[in-house]
């Protein structure tokens, strides 16, 4: 059996994300996306996917390179001087692992943006985490803890096999994918003691920003049984405020919609949806 999800993250980021969404949900391949419930655009992308009840919608917990949902005197530890979450990855991990009152705050914060998404009465589909910080174990234990209430029942675990990845490109950036191995290993098995679902393998750790029409075509030509999510970051433009340094947005955007990346989806066998179509 293969089922296929491909998510848009960062969904509210900005007009020119949801526009991408939104298209590449009605004319390409495209069958969930992640959003970031604090961000500028967060109400428009809202307003669309109730337009959309076929796009499967989930929370992507933005806790860096964002402003927070509470008010930043709520969180002092979690932020820096301009407000937003601090970029500071390790070091704002380290206290958050080690110092009581700070994991206090990131637990609020979390509550905060699982609320705000209940209150946007979309069904919830799944959870993944801006820059995959869910895989910090100290985070982790709190989303599984607070999105129990909530109706949580799937997680993105961003195990990508770099086997699959190199047959395409034999030049493809291995560091990173190499990197959060151990910690997607842990998450995994953590997510499946705790009764929630994670995805076989997830694509789009090693092309971040550079899914390309030639990658996707490829990926789908290859793909594996079980459940596969390939991640994107689509938008109708770059250069919009929050956009991440060298991602070619207009790219992915391209390639969801790209008529031979279309074929090759119907071709590949798989069932298509969200992981609440499963």
């Amino acid at each position: 059996m293969k089922h296929l999800i491909v998510t848009a993250d960062d969904f509210g980021l900005a007009p020119e994300v949801n526009e991408a969404v939104e298209y590449a949900h009605t004319h390409g391949i495209l069958t969930s996306t992640s959003l970031m419930v604090g961000s500028p655009a967060a109400a428009d992308a809202v307003a669309r996917a109730r337009r959309l009840p076929s796009l499967r919608v989930g929370l992507h917990l933005t806790l860096v390179e964002a402003a927070p949902v509470l008010p930043r005197n709520q969180v002092p530890d979690l932020v820096g001087p301009d407000g937003l979450f601090r970029t500071d990855m390790a070091r704002s991990g380290a206290s958050m692992f080690f110092r009581p009152g700070v994991r206090r705050q990131l637990a609020a914060e979390i509550e905060a943006q699982f609320a705000a998404y209940a209150a946007t009465g979309l069904p919830l589909d799944h959870v993944d985490a801006h820059k995959h910080f869910h895989l910090h174990p100290t985070i982790a234990g709190l989303m599984i803890k607070i999105g129990h209430r909530y109706g949580m029942r799937a997680v993105r675990v961003p195990a990508e096999p770099m086997e699959t990845v190199r047959a395409i490109d034999k030049d493809a950036p291995w560091a990173m994918p190499s990197l959060v191995a151990p910690f997607t290993t842990l998450l995994g098995r953590r997510l499946r003691r705790a009764g929630l679902r994670v995805p076989d393998q997830v694509f789009g750790l090693a092309w971040s920003g550079t899914m390309t029409g030639a990658r996707l075509e490829a990926l789908l030509k290859r793909l594996p049984d079980g459940v596969t999510e390939i991640y994107t970051h689509p938008a109708t433009a770059g250069g919009f405020a929050g956009a991440a340094p060298g991602y070619a947005y207009p790219n992915e955007l391209a390639g969801l919609v790209a008529p031979h990346v279309i074929a090759a989806a119907g071709q590949s066998g798989a069932t298509r949806g969200g992981y609440s179509d499963i």
